[in-house]
């Protein structure tokens, strides 16, 4: 029996992903909501993953501490035993559900922070320029999905992956950024299939309640 802690923010689009990977399959943990501008939390999260970067997760019957996003889905693959794991057994599938992972987080996330990170600093030190490069990427990333995205089913086929977790915080955040509008027709319609999956839902509407805390206008919404 595994005794899984998990420590994240309902806000953070790296923590929805591994929360989709454990509403997926119903794998029961504590959850550990850390805010980083409490000193008791921050201090107590410092204790346990001092680089202070969530998600994390604790398993602490293998006495196990686990970080960042996707490796923790690949924990849960292998020690979890799920009813439906979200990276293949298939070696074709599987290289494909991880380079997703790394695109929608490399082609999306870290532009999309980039422009989320720049809206918290004073305004004499903020980068317009910079801003502007992180949406130009953010289209061009949406233009490249576009391009290889099929018309139904999910990232990499029939089935809901690794890739799919990814995508969803990738693309809710990245479009409100840069809406999606009628010029990415299909990836705009594997985002609604998302927005419709329980998992994805139930992380968005865990989230909402948080959405006044995006620094940017007009605020995330479901």
């Amino acid at each position: 029996m595994m005794a899984l802690k998990l420590y994240f923010h309902p806000l953070a689009s790296f923590c929805h992903k591994v929360l989709i990977a454990l509403y997926e399959n119903a794998l029961p943990f504590d959850p550990v909501i850390v805010d980083l501008g409490n000193e008791t939390s921050r201090e107590a999260f410092r204790q346990v993953w001092p680089p202070l970067k969530f998600p994390v997760l604790v398993d602490e019957a293998r006495q196990a501490t686990v970080a960042e996003s996707a490796t923790v889905i690949d924990y849960l693959d292998s020690f979890a035993t799920p009813e439906r794991p979200l990276i293949p057994h298939d070696p074709d599938l599987a290289w494909q559900a991880r380079m997703w992972d790394r695109l929608f987080d490399d082609m999306l996330q870290m532009p999309m922070q980039k422009v989320v990170l720049d809206a918290l600093r004073p305004a004499d030190s903020r980068d317009p320029f910079g801003v502007e490069q992180a949406k130009t990427d953010i289209r061009t990333a949406f233009a490249f999905m576009e391009e290889r995205w099929s018309q139904a089913g999910w990232a990499i086929g029939p089935d809901f992956t690794l890739a799919d977790c990814s995508a969803a915080p990738a693309l809710f955040y990245a479009d409100t950024i840069c809406p999606l509008g009628e010029d990415f027709p299909r990836l705009k319609a594997y985002f609604k299939r998302l927005k419709q999956r329980p998992s994805v839902a139930r992380v968005m509407r865990e989230a909402q309640p948080y959405f006044p805390m995006f620094p940017l206008n007009p605020k995330p919404s479901i």
